[in-house]
């Protein structure tokens, strides 16, 4: 087949990119390198800089193109904070611009890639696809808005399009930006340095953590699924755990004890968050297959920035 992949040289989106290639489909990506590497990608991989308001560019891409994973995102929820316009110009008014880009050169399918944050504080777990979204932050309305827009274009161009709500990922080559970086590559770097682990809050709130390979699984699954069509599915290892717990397989995983610091004066996010993912079995015979600590091993050892770090056997 071929695919253009949307934010291609990104963590998940190089992952994706190089995996289609190797699997012997022709692969094109747009990134605009906010927060994209292109060394990340393979040589079969056929880069292009730029960005997904970019429609004239876009055209160009999407000819002859079978199906696109549009993962280009603004992705910080602090920042999105400080920068709701921001956000929604990216995040809504990209999706916007690739699907009438999409209606244009006739593309048939889309596999766009929101996030477990659009649901919010929920007062049951794990969270169903049928649960009421209750986003908290600009980034998950963005999230929110662009899924609404995916399947309502979609529905009347008479493009298909499925939405995978993917919850904590992580693995080898998460970015570490300077401002709230994800938890597992965070405290990883802190572990490692023999420096005191930051958690926010009390660190008894929960989250599911997913694996990137399982992650990618589910995105190759989504382009050929039948059945899909107009459909938002859940993303997620379907496991539970809390911050300190995560704190505690850090430890075991460099194989040293950690000094834990809590910081009450900064919020922890919602208490709970885990993806029911019965409905990701169903349709995209979706089964994940790396447990967490097993992907901290992964990410200790396949991670360059990690190194030199031990491992505990």
């Amino acid at each position: 087949m071929r695919f253009l992949v949307t934010g291609g040289a990104g963590f998940l989106g190089a992952v994706l990119s190089n995996r289609l290639a190797a699997e012997g489909h022709q692969v094109r990506v747009i990134d605009d390198l906010s927060a994209g590497d292109p060394a990340r990608l393979s040589g079969q991989v056929l880069f292009s800089r730029g960005s997904v308001l970019d429609r004239p560019r876009l055209w160009t891409l999407l000819q002859d193109v079978d199906c696109v994973y549009h993962l280009a995102a603004r992705v910080l929820v602090s920042e999105s904070v400080l920068y709701p316009r921001e956000y929604n110009e990216v995040n809504v008014g990209g999706t916007v611009a690739l699907m009438e880009a999409m209606r244009d050169a006739g593309v048939r399918r889309v596999v766009f890639t929101s996030s477990g944050a659009v649901y919010g504080e929920q007062a049951e777990q794990p969270v169903r696809e049928d649960h009421t979204p209750n986003p908290q932050s600009p980034y998950a309305v963005s999230k929110l808005a662009a899924e609404y827009y995916v399947r309502t274009i979609g529905a009347l161009w008479g493009i298909e399009t499925v939405a995978l709500r993917i919850f904590n990922a992580y693995g080898p080559g998460q970015t570490l930006p300077p401002s709230h970086p994800p938890a597992v590559p965070r405290f990883l770097q802190q572990a490692l340095r023999g420096g005191s682990l930051v958690v926010f809050g009390g660190g008894a709130q929960t989250r599911d953590f997913v694996y990137i390979d399982d992650v990618v699984q589910a995105l190759t699954a989504a382009a050929t699924a039948s059945d899909v069509d107009r459909r938002v599915i859940n993303v997620g290892s379907g496991q539970e755990t809390s911050i300190n717990d995560l704190v505690q397989l850090v430890a075991g995983t460099v194989g040293q004890e950690v000094e834990v610091l809590h910081s009450p004066a900064q919020g922890g996010g919602v208490s709970r968050l885990c993806a029911d993912i019965t409905l990701a079995h169903r349709l995209l015979g979706y089964e994940p297959r790396v447990d967490l600590r097993e992907g901290l091993r992964r990410t200790l050892k396949k991670d360059p920035r990690f190194a030199h770090g031990a491992i505990a056997a």
